[in-house]
């Protein structure tokens, strides 16, 4: 039987929605799972065929032993999604690769930390006079997590909250708040295999003078959606967009796209989630069934190439 590891931390034992109804489906699929944390030293992940990314959700506050981690797992066993895809999307950076690509990406500015706060900060609120409102969040984030919504009135505050992750060695990341997300929210597109799979729509999750989560992750408001045709054919060229990037020759297992729509009602890329996403298999029937099927054949090719290889 194939062994597959899902993989959470530590810190997010209990935490993840998704585990109850991906064991269950694994099992019906004929893999052999067990949950394991990323950041336990004791476990041999040699042990199983493939080690597929669930919940580590604290590496945004490590990302180099995270990174190492992966590097040492994509040595003995399958890591999924690839170990260069990883590397990638851990650091918001990418939305300037993909935006450089024509992507339709929320404005996205990067203060690196020899920059200076004040005047950065001043220079993007120039750059972008139309913003009532914007978003201040380190450019390894997950969760929400040391991100804030800031009025211009709050300039000074929002230079502090850049200053700190600056002086802490961390890249900031400033965009404009788009209106539409108080009345709209998120549209969260999974796919599987290249393929979309089901939609959710997350609720506003950064509210005016409330300060940044200090828990593994922000409290969520989610509701199946059907997504436009025009956040569909988004999510098509934002992942063919990736696959150019990266040299991709076969689709990821997984992939979420989160999209919010401009002023002008046009879909814009907000994040794209390639490293250890939710997946949301409670608002969609069938959708952890599809998934693990999926798995379970990918392993079995590669098994099957494996051997041949081996002739």
């Amino acid at each position: 039987m194939t062994r597959i590891a899902l993989a959470t931390a530590i810190a997010a034992t209990g935490l993840d929605d998704d585990m109850p109804a991906l064991l269950q489906a694994c099992a019906r699929a004929g893999l052999q799972t067990g949950v394991l944390a990323w950041d336990d030293p004791t476990v041999s992940w040699q042990r199983f065929d493939a080690v597929l990314l669930r919940s580590p959700w604290d590496y945004t506050e490590r990302l180099p032993e995270f990174l190492r981690w992966c590097e040492r797992v994509d040595g003995v066993s399958t890591l999924l999604n690839p170990l260069p895809v990883l590397r990638w999307n851990t650091d918001k950076h990418y939305l300037a690769e993909l935006a450089a690509r024509g992507v339709p990406v929320v404005p996205s500015v990067f203060v690196e930390p020899e920059m200076e706060p004040l005047p950065s900060l001043q220079a993007f609120l120039a750059a972008y006079p139309a913003a009532g409102e914007f978003v201040v969040k380190p450019a390894v984030s997950a969760g929400s997590r040391d991100t804030q919504r800031y009025s211009r009135g709050q300039e000074f505050a929002a230079a502090n909250h850049i200053a700190r992750l600056l002086d802490a060695g961390r890249s900031a990341l400033l965009q404009p708040y788009l209106p539409s997300v108080d009345r709209d929210g998120e549209t969260a597109l999974m796919h599987f295999d290249g393929a979309f799979s089901h939609a959710i729509r997350k609720g506003p999750l950064l509210q005016p003078d409330q300060g940044a989560t200090d828990a593994l992750f922000a409290a969520e408001a989610i509701l199946p959606r059907t997504p436009g045709e025009d956040e569909v054919a988004l999510a098509r060229d934002v992942l063919a967009a990736m696959s150019g990037l990266l040299a991709l020759d076969t689709p990821l297992p997984y992939a979420r796209v989160d999209l919010i729509r401009d002023t002008d009602g046009a879909p814009r890329l907000l994040e794209l989630e390639l490293c250890e996403p939710s997946l949301f298999f409670d608002h969609a029937p069938g959708s952890a069934d599809a998934f693990a099927r999926l798995l379970a054949d990918r392993l079995a090719g590669s098994a099957q190439q494996a051997q041949r290889a081996a002739l």
